[in-house]
Parts: structure tokens; C-alpha cells; sequence
């Protein structure tokens, strides 16, 4: 907390308000050395009195111990200082023009609450976003790894789905589960996540290579089904077999984009009842295009017996017990793993 009041006062206060830490006069503060200032600076709770230019030292220093640095000010000598930080929050109604301009977001009530509203919305839409992102990477890379198999295989000519197949699962299938993951509702225990290295890849290499297995895994279940049907059935059912193995993968493998570690044998899977329509939306489009005989002309599919179905049904089973398996792994690894530092993000108020 840095503030113009006196250092006493400024103390007592931010005892009451549970800041820890030293409390320093600008004058106390101005007289340390940068050597000092770096070894001191996570110890120091309240800085009061301080110059324009301290507050801007204050927040380099955070930034580099590493820290993700939130300045808060109303008044033109804290521009500067919201300038150099990672978040600079200014007072919307008795904030200035210039201290409005040099903030990255505006507190229109000047209430500070609504900073962690803030946080936990932005939170939400990259929680969101990185669902969607994992979701494709897996159905993307299964439907290239899927004709890449079919070709080097030799399995139903190499074209294991035709090209309105292929439409049918990205358009009827995909986009629905997709507006279901951008605008889901935040994950349970969102704002208990450790903060975001702000310079960690989008997808680090653990992470890839888990959605590449699940790419590869869904690709060799549906080519499986494909070949199966081939070799017993006709071509046309046996790629009707395999889109709908496919479609039904598809609706597992975004529940399960959802979490990265955690099970879908929870209550949050069934709470956010538009996501819920989506997926019930997605299963009735994946019957119908087997059924509907203007559908099965322009798609080139057929009816499937009770048998086939149950045949389709073990891609989407197989794959949900592999992928639970592999979370529940992930979260042993992570319980027997050392809990690191938390990279707390740093506050600095006026």
C-alpha cells in the first residue's frame, strides 16, 4: 500500500486490512539502495509519503523478482507508475483524465471489489478459450491422423469419410460443441489457480504431446470401426459407422477439453444447462443423419443396425476410459510433486 498518509496512520490501517509487512517513510524508502530495495522489496508492506517516482521504482522492482505488478491510482502523479505496471487500474469517477488514459482498466464505481471481478471474468474467457483451443487441436489432428492411416493401410480406398461426411461432423458436430465450450460457465475452484506465467507457450510440450496421444487415439478407434465395416459390410455403411464413431468422439472429447486434469464424473458437468442442450443437440444430429432419408442422400449414409451401433458406441467408451485414465494419472503425478512458490501477483494501491 503505498499513501500520502502518515507512516503511522498508513501502518494501522493496513494492519486492519491484513497487508503485511514493513512500513516505510518515502524518505526511509528513497535512501535504500537498489542492491537493498531488491533484497528488501517482498518484505515491505506499506511505503507512505513517496514521491511520483518511487511508486515507479517500487514496481520495476516487483517485476523484476518476478511478479505480476497492479497499480491503482486517481491522481496525475500516479500515471507513471500505472504506465511500468502489468495492470494499471485507474478510478473512474474521481480519477483523471491522464491517470484514465495511462490505466489499462477503469474502475467505472471506484469500488476495489470489483477488481477481483475483473480478474475472475478474465480468468473465465482464457479458461474458455483454452478449452476450445485443446478441443480442436485434438479433432483436427484425429482427422488428419484418421486419412493418414487410411492411406497408408489401404482402408476403404483411403477415404474413410467423404467430403460431406467431413462437413457434416465439423458444421453439425463441432460447432455446436464449440459455442458450448466458448461460453461455458467457469470451472469450479477458478480463482484458487496459481497466476498464469504470462510467458508460458499456450500449449507447453506436456500438453501437447497429451493432446496428440488423444488425436492418435481417436483417429486409430475410427479407423478401426472403418476397417471392421469393410471388411463385413458394404463401403457405405462401413463410413457411416465411422462418422458416427467420429461424431461420437467428438462430444467426449469436449466434455473431457472441459479440464485439463479433472473427471467428468461430476456434478459441474451437468450444471451449465446450455452446454448440456449443446451436447444433447449434437447426439440428436448424429442419429438423425443415419435415419432421416433426405439426410442419408446427400451425406451417402445408411441405417445402422442395433449391432453396428453398438459396434460405434465402443470408439466413444474406449476412448473416455483412456483419456480418464491418463487425468487420473496426471493428478497422482501432481499430488507427489513439491508444491512450487506461488507467484503471487503484487498490488500496489495509492
Amino acid at each position: 500500500m503505498i499513501t500520502g498518509d502518515h507512516v503511522t496512520t498508513a501502518g494501522a490501517i493496513a494492519s486492519q486490512l491484513g497487508i503485511e509487512g514493513t512500513a516505510l517513510s518515502g524518505t526511509e524508502f528513497a535512501a535504500l539502495s537498489d542492491d537493498e530495495l531488491g533484497a528488501q522489496v517482498e518484505e515491505i508492506g506499506v511505503v507512505a509519503r513517496v514521491a511520483p517516482e518511487d511508486k515507479v521504482r517500487l514496481v520495476e522492482k516487483l517485476k523484476e523478482k518476478g511478479h505480476v505488478v497492479a497499480m491503482t491510482g486517481d491522481g496525475v502523479n500516479d500515471a507513471p507508475a500505472l504506465k511500468r505496471a502489468d495492470i494499471g487500474v485507474a478510478m473512474g469517477i474521481t480519477g483523471t483524465e491522464v491517470t484514465k488514459e495511462a490505466g489499462d482498466m477503469i474502475l467505472t464505481d471506484d469500488n476495489f471489489a470489483t477488481i477481483v471481478a475483473a480478474v475472475e471474468g478474465g480468468r473465465a474467457i482464457y479458461d474458455n478459450l483454452m478449452k476450445y483451443v485443446r478441443f480442436q487441436m485434438i479433432t483436427l489432428g484425429g482427422f488428419i491422423l484418421l486419412f493418414l492411416g487410411a492411406g497408408i493401410f489401404d482402408v476403404a480406398d483411403g477415404i474413410p469419410l467423404t467430403p460431406l461426411q467431413i462437413l457434416w461432423v465439423n458444421f453439425a458436430i463441432d460447432v455446436l460443441l464449440a459455442i458450448g465450450l466458448g461460453f461455458d460457465a467457469a470451472a469450479p475452484g477458478l480463482m484458487r489457480r496459481r497466476p498464469r506465467d504470462a510467458n508460458a507457450p499456450v500449449i507447453d510440450r506436456s500438453l501437447g504431446m497429451r493432446l496428440g496421444f488423444e488425436a492418435l487415439l481417436m483417429a486409430v478407434l475410427a479407423l478401426v470401426i472403418v476397417a471392421w465395416g469393410e471388411e463385413r459390410y458394404a463401403l457405405e455403411v462401413a463410413t457411416t459407422m465411422g462418422m458416427t464413431t467420429l461424431g461420437l468422439m467428438h462430444i467426449v472429447a469436449a466434455l473431457e477439453a472441459r479440464e485439463p486434469t479433472e473427471t467428468i464424473f461430476k456434478r459441474y458437468t451437468i450444471e451449465n444447462r446450455r452446454f448440456v442442450q449443446l451436447v444433447g443437440a449434437a447426439l440428436v444430429l448424429s442419429l438423425l443423419v443415419t435415419t432421416l432419408s433426405p439426410l442419408q442422400r446427400i451425406f451417402d449414409t445408411v441405417a445402422l443396425t442395433a449391432a453396428q451401433w453398438g459396434i460405434c458406441m465402443l470408439g466413444p467408451i474406449i476412448y473416455l476410459a483412456v483419456t480418464e485414465l491418463g487425468k487420473l494419472l496426471d493428478r497422482r503425478a501432481g499430488e507427489q510433486r513439491p508444491t512450487p512458490a506461488p507467484a503471487e501477483a503484487k498490488g500496489v494501491a495509492t
